[in-house]
């Protein structure tokens, strides 16, 4: 690993650096070269007069042990500047500055991509859909990208595996500390065949924020966002208006008006999103 991709790396274990502190910080010095004299003089975090951490604090030896650490765990750290980091996630606002990833990182190059999110509570008829629109999907070699969470998430992720196909997760908080813990085992089995990526380090614990945040690494890697079940107001939809900002494709499985899962895909349609009937109306769309 070369000096400048560990001085990265480094950095995203201090609070104090925001991503916007850490595109202040290479503003000022592109090369990261971290003279502590200039640093303390003339970097500031987003709080006014408030110096950001010491950058001697950066060579101490308990953070590169931690990075050491990741490596023999088998924990690979892409940077914004590497080679292959996500294409895609590039276009974003705010891309992660670096990616903590286990397991298959070849999936991280291939396209098609599709996000598949919904709700954490699914009911029958979104397990149905999945079950009938999977089998395609993956056969076309649509790569599967979610989050991880109970409900239509989880069932993303095991029914692309089920049908032989493969599946990213984007976690919230680091790979240390998978959230929910009732997902631990589908974790591992991740690491070993699919991937599982944080832009936080492995030992952060999830924080509420960290939810929303990793939304839009959800859509910005994919080429569309399909929402399967949503309340109004959910984190699924959050996840909707990233891929929309982003100019990727909105697909929405349409609903019964009695169901309040439903309520929130059924604004997505009338809003433009493309209403999805079968595996078909999706692939279209991707272009296969």
């Amino acid at each position: 690993m070369d000096d400048f991709k560990e001085k990265l790396i480094a950095l995203m274990h201090y609070p104090g650096f925001t991503w916007n502190a850490v595109l202040h910080y290479l503003k000022k010095d592109p090369s990261l070269k971290m003279k502590p004299q200039y640093i303390q003089q003339n970097l500031f975090s987003s709080k006014a007069d408030t110096p950001l951490p010491s950058i001697t604090s950066l060579q101490t030896k308990m953070i590169m042990e931690q990075i050491q650490h990741y490596e023999k765990n088998g924990i690979k750290a892409i940077t914004v500047f590497d080679e292959n980091y996500p294409s895609l996630l590039k276009e974003i606002y705010q891309p992660p500055w670096v990616l903590f990833a286990k397991g298959n990182l070849s999936l991280l190059e291939k396209q098609p991509k599709l996000a598949v999110v919904g709700s954490r509570q699914a009911t029958q008829y979104g397990k149905n859909a999945i079950r009938l629109m999977f089998p395609q999907l993956v056969e076309k070699g649509v790569i599967i990208v979610s989050g991880l969470a109970a409900g239509i998430d989880t069932l993303a992720h095991e029914y692309a595996m089920k049908n032989g196909g493969n599946t990213i997760a984007v976690i919230a908080g680091g790979l240390y500390h998978i959230y929910p813990k009732e997902n631990n085992e589908l974790a591992r089995e991740m690491m070993k065949t699919q991937l599982v990526v944080s832009e936080y380090p492995p030992d952060t614990k999830p924080l509420r924020w960290h939810f929303p945040a990793r939304n839009r690494i959800i859509s910005g890697m994919s080429n569309g966002t399909f929402i399967i079940e949503a309340k109004r107001k959910s984190g699924s939809l959050i996840t909707a208006n990233y891929a929309v900002s982003e100019g990727r494709e909105v697909f929405s499985l349409p609903g019964s008006i009695f169901n309040p899962y439903s309520m929130g895909t059924n604004d997505i349609i009338q809003q433009g999103a493309k209403l999805v009937m079968s595996s078909e109306d999706i692939l279209e769309e991707l272009r296969l």
